[in-house]
Parts: C-alpha cells; sequence; structure tokens
C-alpha cells in the first residue's frame, strides 16, 4: 500500500517525541526533549511555531483545568504560553531526581510517567493522582517509552524500549492500577526497539520503531496489520490528530548523528541514513481516538 508521507516542520529535533493532538484548539504539539523546546503545528494555517523553551520535557499531557501537566528533567508541574512550569512534585524522590521519558494522562485525569537515567540505574514507572499521591507501576525499566489504552478501556499497553517488548495489562480505569502483565510483541533485532506508540479507534496499536524507521500497527492479539515506512530511521512516537483524527502524525530525531553506535541500532543498520529531527504527517482511512487528559487543580 502507497502511503503520501508529508514533512510538516523540521525543527531538527535531537530527541522528537510526545505529540499530543488539542482537540480543543485543534492543533499538535510536540516536544524535543534533549534540547529543552515544544513546537505546535496548526493544521488550518500550515504553520509551526516554537512554544516553550527551558528545561528539557520528557512529556506532558492536556490538562482539564488548563495548561499542560508537564515531566520534566527535574519534576512534574502544570505549565501555560508564556509562563514558568509551577511545580507539584519536585527534586529527589526514593532518592532520585524525577528525570522523566514518556507520559500518558490516564482515563481517571491522572498521569502515567517513567523516569529514565541515561548510563545510570533502571528507572520506574510511576503514576500520579490529582490528590497528590505517587504510586508506583513498575520498577527496573530501562527507558519508559509508549503508553496505549484498548477502547473499552480493559487493557493498558506499555513499552520499556530495550526489552523490544509492547507489553499488556489488565486496568482498573477507575483507580489507574494495573495487573496480569504479558508480552503481546516483540520486535527482532533487526527491526530497531520499539518507542512512542498510540491506539486507533478499532483498538489496533501503532508503534514507532527507533531505529526501524516505520511504525508499525498491531491488532489487539499482537498480529502485525502493516507498517509505513518514513524518510528518516529514528521514528520516535506517533499520533492521530486532524479534524476527522484521520492523520498520523510521527515525531523523529536526529541524536546519534555521526557518532558512535548506541548499541540500539538493529542488525544491518544503515549508519548513512537520515536519522530524522523533523515532524511527519500520512493521512488513512482509519481513525483514531482522543487522548486522555490529566485533571490537576493549578497551585494557589
Amino acid at each position: 500500500m502507497a502511503y503520501e508521507i508529508e514533512m510538516i516542520a523540521d525543527f531538527k529535533c535531537r530527541v522528537g517525541e510526545g505529540p499530543v493532538w488539542d482537540p480543543k484548539r485543534q492543533v499538535l504539539d510536540w516536544t524535543d526533549i534533549q534540547t529543552g523546546r515544544m513546537f505546535e503545528f496548526d493544521p488550518a494555517t500550515g504553520e509551526s511555531r516554537k512554544i516553550y523553551q527551558g528545561e528539557y520535557i520528557g512529556g506532558y499531557a492536556n490538562n482539564k483545568q488548563g495548561g499542560k501537566l508537564m515531566a520534566s528533567w527535574s519534576g512534574i508541574g502544570l505549565w501555560r504560553e508564556g509562563e514558568d512550569i509551577s511545580y507539584i512534585h519536585q527534586g529527589l524522590y526514593r532518592g532520585r531526581n524525577m528525570q522523566f521519558n514518556d507520559v500518558s494522562a490516564s482515563p481517571a485525569g491522572q498521569l502515567y510517567a517513567g523516569t529514565y537515567y541515561d548510563g545510570d540505574p533502571p528507572g520506574t514507572l510511576y503514576r500520579f493522582d490529582p490528590d497528590g499521591s505517587i504510586n508506583l507501576i513498575e520498577d527496573n525499566v530501562r527507558i519508559s517509552n509508549g503508553i496505549g489504552y484498548s477502547p473499552d478501556l480493559s487493557t493498558i499497553y506499555f513499552i520499556d524500549s530495550p526489552t523490544r517488548k509492547v507489553s499488556a495489562y489488565d486496568l482498573d480505569a477507575k483507580s489507574g492500577d494495573w495487573s496480569n502483565k504479558r508480552t503481546l510483541v516483540t520486535l527482532g533485532d533487526n527491526e530497531g526497539i520499539p518507542d512512542g506508540m498510540t491506539v486507533d479507534g478499532e483498538g489496533f496499536l501503532w508503534v514507532a520503531t527507533w531505529g526501524g524507521g516505520c511504525v508499525i500497527r498491531f491488532d489487539p492479539d499482537g498480529k502485525e496489520e502493516r507498517r509505513i515506512h518514513f524518510p528518516a530511521t529514528q521514528t520516535s512516537s506517533a499520533m492521530f490528530g486532524g479534524k476527522d483524527l484521520n492523520e498520523l502524525y510521527v515525531t523523529t530525531a536526529w541524536q546519534g548523528t555521526g557518532e558512535a553506535p548506541a548499541g540500539f541500532e538493529p542488525v544491518g543498520y544503515d549508519f548513512s541514513a537520515h536519522r530524522g529531527g523533523a515532524l511527519y504527517r500520512v493521512k488513512l482511512d482509519i481513525q483514531g481516538k482522543l487522548e486522555f487528559e490529566t485533571d490537576f487543580a493549578w497551585p494557589e
């Protein structure tokens, strides 16, 4: 199947990540983690702009009570454009700095967020609740990445990238608790590693493969249904957007260009190929579903 791949914006993102569609404003936001930038794309005008410059932002979610809930490399806080982050949780927790990678808002307005420490011991996946509590979901996570939900909210999916696995858990959508972990997908060592992901309205998973240059669609049983290749090898995350939610936006990253191998490259990786840095879009005959919002009150 042929696809028309559009390059929407090229801010030469070192680690382009975290695309999130804002249905209220009909725009797409995404971040460049390791330059501390966040961007916005408006499909109505075709224009993109930088909306944040500051701390490294691993991920964020649209917040029901206004602004965004940000997970930076120093904590969790609320943010509005033109303002500093108003931190709710910051500093050491369990003896370590809160340095976050990918995140996701839960059906109950909570935030799942995983820590990541490059070259250090593994991180932890937490659930942050609006009442201020912090709950451990998974420990010994190497690189916390994509999180997605089945349409009926009975199952939640999670990626710990270096394991090459997409895991599934039973989800209690009211409490936010996970249970009954099992492996849904395992990528081969010639395919790169699974990174960010989203789930469409039919319950199929769309998994971006870092080093694999593609986004793979899996059915709820873990069987590959299709893959879409992009003109960049480090496809990092995917998100549905547009007024009909039939546009798949894909972030990429140029990290590692000209550097020694990181160890995540697939067997036979072409080191001369373009790694990435731009935001891409492909229009599909499949409809996504809206991501959830967090529901955190602003500090008084």
